[in-house]
């Protein structure tokens, strides 16, 4: 975690410095720099390349997206000039002047790519996407067959997965570390932090419980949560959801087991934050924006507990 951070506090400080200075200009109103050149072949259609990249509109605030978030690249298909919708100076046309190892900044126009798709301009932007793309690795199409390419990306990705796995404990830890944090540990592996305490009995599996919270990668990625305002802020909002505190019934309803376990330490009023490792989580599979062996933080509120029904009397008892 801590070189994915390094590399995007860089790559973000690059991108700062290279708006200051001339990007070259290409076709359909694209702008580039290249900021590396490793002297490698080219992409071509049919190829594809696995890239670390950084999306940004021309507004403030603007970050769109980033694989530094999730730690795994992201897989770039070169598609032929022929497809319908291609036109030069468009996002497929950006990784033709890439090779392995070069890094670049690309400006896609907006209005170039509005004129020659016919599709209305993106609402997150003005004039501009900026794309901040570093190759980690090519893969030729060649004379391969498609399986045979893509057994290679496969193979690829089980490698970049494993890389992941061995990291979790590290990342876990230096997350603890950065934020002066003091956990408490269960048997299972859970840890948490109670920054407020609350009164009264605990929940118990059967009970519903009533739920404030926000989930974050440990690189401070906010993935989900049940407050709006912080869903703005980190654009994760979406208009069509309501956003209210979550219920549910312990070991009823599907929740990860880091929370059907944690919730059960806490009484109503607390607050605190779980720090969940993956197999108490999403596991090696992950889930949308959780990657596979992703260490979880959530900073949750019990807000109140309603206990559920109660097991009938045994009928054998008095016999």
């Amino acid at each position: 975690m801590k070189k994915s951070i390094l590399f995007l506090s860089a790559a973000v400080t690059l991108l700062a410095t290279a708006a200051c200075q001339n990007f070259k200009k290409g076709d359909g109103g694209l702008e580039y720099k290249i900021v590396e050149d490793a002297g490698g072949e080219k992409a071509k259609a049919g190829d594809l390349l696995s890239v670390d990249m950084i999306v940004k509109s021309d507004r403030k605030d603007s970050l769109l997206q980033s694989t530094y978030d999730i730690g795994l690249p992201q897989i770039v298909n070169i598609a032929p000039d022929s497809i319908p919708g291609l036109y030069p100076g468009d996002y497929n046309s950006m990784f033709k002047l890439l090779g392995e190892g070069d890094s670049a900044i690309f400006r896609l126009n907006l209005d170039t790519m509005a004129a020659k798709t016919g599709q209305p301009k993106p609402e997150f932007a003005d004039k501009f996407v900026t794309f901040t793309i570093k190759v980690r690795k090519h893969f030729k199409k060649g004379n391969l067959t498609d399986s045979a390419l893509y057994a290679q990306i496969d193979q690829y990705f089980k490698g970049e997965i494993e890389g992941l796995k061995k990291a979790e404990e590290g990342k876990l830890a230096g997350y603890i570390a950065s934020n002066k944090l003091e956990p408490k540990k269960t048997a299972s592996g859970l840890q948490y932090v109670v920054s407020s305490e609350g009164s009264g009995n605990k929940p118990a599996v059967g009970d519903t419980v009533v739920v404030n919270y926000t989930g974050t990668l440990v690189s401070g990625k906010v993935f989900d949560t049940n407050n709006a305002d912080i869903a703005k802020k980190n654009n994760t909002f979406n208009p069509m959801r309501q956003y209210e505190p979550i219920r549910f019934r312990l070991g009823h309803d599907p929740v990860i087991q880091g929370w059907t376990e944690g919730l059960q330490l806490f009484s109503k009023g607390t607050k605190a934050t779980l720090l969940v490792p993956s197999s108490l989580g999403y596991g090696e599979r992950g889930g949308g924006a959780i990657p596979p062996y992703a260490p979880l933080v959530f900073d949750v509120e019990l807000v109140d507990i309603i206990p559920g029904p109660k097991a009938p009397a045994d009928s054998t008892a008095n016999n």
